[in-house]
Formats: structure tokens, sequence, C-alpha cells
């Protein structure tokens, strides 16, 4: 077997986005099912109102929160399944010489769904023991009739066992596309490190120093952690700026609840991505060490060009949070009363921002330390 259970391990990123998607998902869709069981009891104006601006509000949460996780945690599987790919890619040229197609050498990669299932499980159980809490805070009004916490299979098909098997098959699939070469070219394992630093030094100029052009050619053959940068950013903002203004226009525990998903999303996925950066380059690394370069320039050669995108994820989520703030109050909540209006907290801003700014360069800290851990004998040993 190419992956192991144990391998599923480096897998917690999706583990983490499937538990937040399923969790969110299923506080929501359980007490839509479960109110509108009574939705016939709900006859005053009031009631009415608030009863069709909640279904508008669950609605949106879900398709925003479980749509974006979901689209993320594809594009993070593919990545992953990429890197395992190339990782692995001798054994898997030796199984295909040995005869088995591209499909039966890739089946093992099935096993990735098991993070996405482990997750969404998680969440789904996670989402039944707050429920009880969350079923008060949502009718704290008492505008809403009282209703009991039903336990639905079809939630658990839909946002369990599904996603599971889904995952396990997109592994699969792509995994068998990237297994689509010859033979020679999966067994043939050389290092290509070496002429590139050279091309890229060669070809550098007065106005881009060497380490300036490493760096666009690195964020360029890396959209992949370009896209995780700005993803961890843009929860992190979004999320920590819209829990602020929950405690005024819904509850603490959803302020609560949105902080918890927001910090979480965004350090797990940033330290998946500056991880992976350091990670997949200690070939390039041990080689710029190897022509004389300091573990300062490496670092700005391989982490610096991150930087930019991740602030601009920051400004994206900060706009984000507003509009879909400012939509909920002026038209899903306008016929509720007692609803305030929501105004731009730049109080919130700053300080998310200085939160952000401290994790962000903490985690670039953190990899600069790896980065002056590898060594030449990274190639040495190839």
């Amino acid at each position: 077997m190419i992956v192991g259970i144990k391998d599923t391990s480096r897998l917690a990123a999706i583990a983490v986005m499937a538990f937040c998607a399923v969790f969110v998902c299923t506080m929501f869709l359980n007490y839509n099912i479960d109110i509108g069981a009574v939705s016939s009891e709900i006859t005053s104006p009031e009631a009415k109102a608030l009863y069709s601006a909640m279904l508008s509000c669950s609605k949106m949460a879900c398709s925003l929160s479980g749509g974006c996780l979901a689209i993320t945690s594809a594009v993070m599987l593919l990545f992953y399944v990429k890197h395992y790919v190339t990782l692995r890619k001798r054994e898997l040229g030796i199984l295909k010489a040995l005869g088995y197609t591209d499909l039966q050498a890739s089946m093992s990669f099935g096993i990735f769904g098991i993070s996405v299932l482990a997750g969404a499980a998680a969440g789904f159980c996670a989402a039944y023991a707050v429920m009880p809490l969350f079923y008060k805070t949502q009718n704290k009004d008492g505008l809403l009739p009282d209703i009991d916490i039903d336990f639905h299979p079809s939630l658990l098909l839909y946002l369990v066992i599904l996603p599971g098997i889904f995952f396990a098959a997109l592994s699969v699939f792509s995994a068998s596309r990237m297994l689509k070469k010859p033979v020679i070219s999966l067994l043939k394992d050389t290092l290509q490190t070496n002429g590139k630093i050279k091309k890229l030094r060669e070809s550098s100029s007065a106005e881009l120093s060497f380490t300036a052009e490493l760096r666009k050619s690195n964020l360029k053959t890396k959209k992949a952690l370009v896209f995780f940068m700005v993803f961890s950013s843009f929860c992190f903002s979004a999320m920590t700026q819209m829990s602020f203004s929950m405690n005024e226009l819904s509850s603490f525990l959803m302020g609560a609840i949105i902080m918890l998903i927001g910090v979480t999303l965004a350090c797990t996925t940033l330290i998946l991505a500056s991880s992976a950066a350091v990670g997949g380059n200690t070939k390039t690394i041990a080689m710029m060490k190897a022509f004389g370069y300091s573990d300062k320039e490496c670092r700005t050669a391989l982490l610096d060009g991150y930087r930019p995108w991740s602030y601009a994820g920051f400004a994206l989520g900060t706009g984000y949070q507003y509009l879909l703030l400012k939509i909920a109050v002026n038209i899903v909540f306008k016929d509720v009363e007692n609803i305030p209006d929501y105004k731009f907290d730049l109080a919130a801003a700053i300080v998310s921002l200085a939160a952000f700014a401290v994790l962000y360069e903490l985690a670039i800290y953190i990899c600069a330390k790896r980065i002056e851990r590898v060594s030449v004998k990274e190639i040495m040993l190839e």
C-alpha cells in the first residue's frame, strides 16, 4: 500500500475544515427542519418575519460556509495528492512497471477520504452537543414556539457519509490522472534544483536580484500555497471581525462560534502553507546554501513573497464581512424589530489586524528556524 493510515494524520487541515463546515451546517439545517415542522403554529406578524429571516440567514450561512470550505478542502486535497504522487513516484512507477493500471496504482489514495469522514463525523457530533444551547439562543426573545431537537438521518448521510465517499473518489481519480505518464519518467528521479539555481542566477540582472527572481518564480509555481495564504488571512479577518459584531446583532454564542472557527481555520491553513513552503523547497534551500546564500536570503526568496498576498487576503476578508453583515441587517432582517443598524467597526478591524500580524510573523519566524536547520546534506544524500 503506497498510502497508509498514518499518512492521513498529515491531512489534519482537511479534517478541521470538514469539521467546521459540518458543524455549522448541521446546527442550522437541523434547526430549520425542526422549526419547519411547527411553522403552522407561528401566527403573529413579528414571529413570521423572524421565522422567514432566520430561514434566509440559515441558508446563507450554510451555503457560504459549507460551499466555501468544501471548495477549499477539495483544493487542499488535490494539493496533498500531488505532493504524495511526487513523493512516492518511484514506488508508483514500480507498480506500473509490474503491470498495474493507473487506477489500480492509485487506489490506496482513497484512504485520504478518512480525513474528511473523521472531521465531518466530529463536526456532526459536536453540533448535536451544542444544539440545545443553540436552539435556546435562536429563540431568546420567545417569539417562536419551543421545539424539541430531533435526529435526522438524512443529515448524517448528506453531511458525513457522502462527503467522505466523494473525497475518497476524488483522491483516487486525481491520483490516477497524475499517473498518466511514462513509467520511465516516474522511475527517474534526478535533481533539477541545481540547474534551476544556476539558470536563475545567470539570468538575474541588476534590476532584479537573484533572490527576487527566485521569489517571483516560486510564487508562479506554488499557486496552491498562495491560495492557502490568502484563504488563511481571509478567514481570520472575516471571522474575527464578524464575531465582535455578533454580540450586538445576534448572541454571544454565535460570536464565540464564529471566532473559534475563524481562528482554527486560519491557524491550520497558515501552518499548512508555511510548512509546505519550506518542506517543498528543502533541496532549493540546500543548494542556495551551497552557493553561499545566507539563511536570511533563503527566507527572503522563499517566504517573503507570500506576505503581500496574505495582507491582501486580510483586506478582502474585511470587506467581505462588512458586506455580508450589511446585507443580513438591511435585507434578511429588515422586517424584524429591534435589529440595530450595522456600521463598520474600525476598532475591531485594528485589533484583528494586529492579532493577525503577530500570528503571521510568528509562523514565518518558525519557518525561518526550519530553514536554518536545512543543510547541504539534504542534496548529498540524493
